[in-house]
């Protein structure tokens, strides 16, 4: 029975993380690419983000124009690509600005 129980905990635990997974693949994360127009905003965005100095999940390049490929963010004011919110925790991912 105990064991049973440990099975069913484990796969709704496994179905929670997959629901939330918040992780960067293919420079994907919640199936929106993460390059293009991005929009600062301060409520609903797409994502939470954190700016950090090392260990980044992704690095960000801020370009004027052809935000083209992985990490190439072009901020703007109107029609974004995506959204995101500069948060200090409990971001979906880290970023780290390049030149």
């Amino acid at each position: 029975m105990v064991t049973k129980l440990s099975f069913v905990v484990s796969l709704m635990f496994a179905a929670l993380l997959f629901t939330f997974d918040t992780s960067i693949q293919d420079c994907k994360c919640k199936n929106i690419t993460l390059y293009g127009r991005v929009k600062v905003v301060e409520n609903h965005a797409n994502f939470r983000v954190k700016v950090v100095s090392s260990h980044p999940d992704l690095e960000v390049k801020k370009v004027t124009s052809h935000p083209n490929s992985c990490g190439k963010w072009q901020f703007v004011d109107s029609h974004p690509d995506f959204t995101v919110q500069f948060v200090d925790s409990h971001e979906d991912f880290k970023i780290r600005y390049v030149r």
